[in-house]
């Protein structure tokens, strides 16, 4: 409503300080989390401790985990340079921003191991995707396959996060340990499944649709030309 008939604003410099901001705060993260899960995933039946067993948390990642919740609110100055600079605000933008905010406030408090994962993942990719970000504000020409890359990083992320969900919902639904509360899984289940089908039509209708479209128009061009 605000900007419905403002013209669009630049704020290239603003957006080039943000996101090479967010790019440095997701690669530290990245080096304060990643060591823990994998520690963790050394150990005997590795894979289980990280998905189920809490009290392998470390000093720094609690810090770093606490930083991730209150990062999410922070990220929704994403949507307000879009909004500001007239751009187009997809659904998969706003819902996957909404939720994590909702999901991680919700359940800072149980401190649930699968978060491990979540914020690992969370932290390396946003690493690359900001940094991406980051070099398009500058107007530097990134190659298509490094995008393309990226969402396939982002598809797989959630592929991990669905498991993770199911693994740890199949260990108490057998009788085992498992810290995670069942309706944490449950949430967690339903936004990974929901991002993992909304950032696959993405990729899709982005790297294919698009660019078979491009091709066909290609392939006109040239007959026309022959005619």
């Amino acid at each position: 409503m605000y900007m419905r008939n403002r013209a669009a604003y630049s704020l290239r410099t603003l957006l080039v300080l943000w996101n090479f901001s967010l790019a440095v705060f997701s690669i530290f993260g990245t080096l304060r989390t990643g060591p823990e899960l994998l520690y963790i995933l050394g150990q005997e039946q590795g894979f289980h401790l990280s998905v189920c067993r809490r009290d392998y948390h470390n000093v720094a990642t609690a810090f770093w985990g606490l930083l991730f919740t209150l990062s999410k609110a922070v990220e929704l100055g994403d949507t307000a340079f879009i909004v500001l600079r007239k751009q187009p605000l997809i659904f998969l933008h706003w819902y996957h921003h909404i939720t994590v905010l909702g999901y991680t406030w919700f359940t800072y408090e149980s401190y649930d191991a699968t978060s491990r994962w979540f914020m690992v993942m969370n932290y390396l990719v946003h690493s690359l995707m900001y940094t991406y970000y980051g070099l398009k504000s500058c107007r530097v020409r990134v190659p298509r396959p490094v995008s393309m890359s990226i969402t396939f990083l982002q598809l797989s992320q959630m592929v991990v996060g669905v498991v993770v969900n199911i693994y740890s919902l199949f260990v108490k639904r057998n009788g085992g340990e498992c810290s995670v509360e069942m309706k944490h899984i449950n949430l967690a289940l339903i936004m990974y499944a929901s991002y993992f089908l909304l950032f696959a039509n993405f990729f899709y209708r982005a790297y294919f649709i698009k660019r078979g479209g491009a091709v066909i128009k290609t392939v006109s061009k040239t007959l026309k030309k022959m005619e």
